[in-house]
């Protein structure tokens, strides 16, 4: 007779279920604060104890480990983590497996650019690269970001800020082809990642600096518009070499942080790639970071 074959919901079960016990057996009693007592016959916590530590049932948790099919909400599963003592990464595992969409932490985390990140930066010779914050901040930059945008490491605080750049700089008010269009986007895009920041003091203080600075942004940000984030292709009017025309593209970095690679690849038309090149021979700057 034919296996009757296991649905995508039983096989995630099923490896939930094994990736808690084998979180639980790499636990000893004396990591909690247990006394191991008599010997065990088993590797580490017993399934009880994890329940007691965790809140739940102890027949709850033991159909949860044999991928029945139950259902841990959100708090049970932080409980657990808890419990177990997952790491970030491990957290993260645990809530896809559960199909839950894990809580977003809104306190500030590092967004400190590694060594790793600056030498990638360094290596896009041709292609104007930028780290940016959970607040939009700009971390790092590479020679032809600085060629395209300006020096960055110029602007101190609020000003070296994409939102600010966008809304104060004249610089690149003009620099920005149809540049009330693509601010009405960088705008809609700020809120809706933002969005998991709300009541957050640095963002506060910010949006507080914008409605003072800019009449559009105090117009646009009680309207509440959100757009997703800004891909595709962007015109530029160079103030020396004239207009000149990238793909952008946002990639998220998967340290656990917001921080984003903003990077801008030169396309063909405009002459952009030579334009770009000439820029870079003018003046080489060096790759800086904040």
């Amino acid at each position: 007779m034919d296996a009757v074959p296991h649905s995508p919901d039983d096989s995630r079960r099923r490896e939930l279920g094994a990736f808690l016990r084998s979180r639980r057996e790499r636990l000893s009693p004396a990591d909690i604060g247990i006394a191991s007592g008599a010997r065990r016959r088993t590797p580490g916590l017993r399934r009880e104890e994890v329940a007691m530590i965790a809140g739940v049932g102890t027949t709850w948790y033991t159909w949860l480990e044999q991928g029945r099919d139950v259902r841990p909400s959100v708090e049970v599963l932080t409980a657990l983590c808890e419990a177990l003592r997952l790491d970030a990464v491990e957290k993260r595992h645990l809530f896809i497996l559960a199909g839950r969409q894990q809580p977003e932490q809104r306190t500030a985390t590092s967004e400190k650019v590694d060594a790793t990140l600056l030498h990638m930066l360094g290596s896009l010779v041709l292609q104007p690269a930028y780290v940016v914050g959970r607040r939009w901040d700009v971390l790092a930059w590479n020679p032809a970001a600085v060629a395209l945008f300006g020096d960055y490491g110029l602007l101190e605080g609020d000003a070296r800020n994409i939102v600010h750049l966008v809304f104060t700089s004249p610089h690149h008010r003009r620099l920005l082809v149809d540049w009330e269009a693509l601010a009405r986007v960088v705008l809609a895009s700020f809120r809706a990642e933002s969005a998991k920041y709300v009541g957050d003091p640095d963002f506060e203080r910010l949006i507080a600096l914008m409605m003072r600075s800019s009449p559009e942004f105090r117009d646009w940000w009680p309207r509440r518009d959100v757009a997703r984030r800004l891909t595709g292709v962007k015109h530029v009017r160079h103030p020396t070499a004239g207009p000149m025309a990238f793909e952008h593209m946002s990639l998220s970095i998967d340290d656990g942080s917001d921080m984003r690679l903003i990077v801008y690849t030169p396309l063909p038309e405009q002459n952009t790639i030579a334009k770009l090149k000439k820029l870079l021979e003018e003046k080489p700057p060096e790759r800086r970071s904040a």
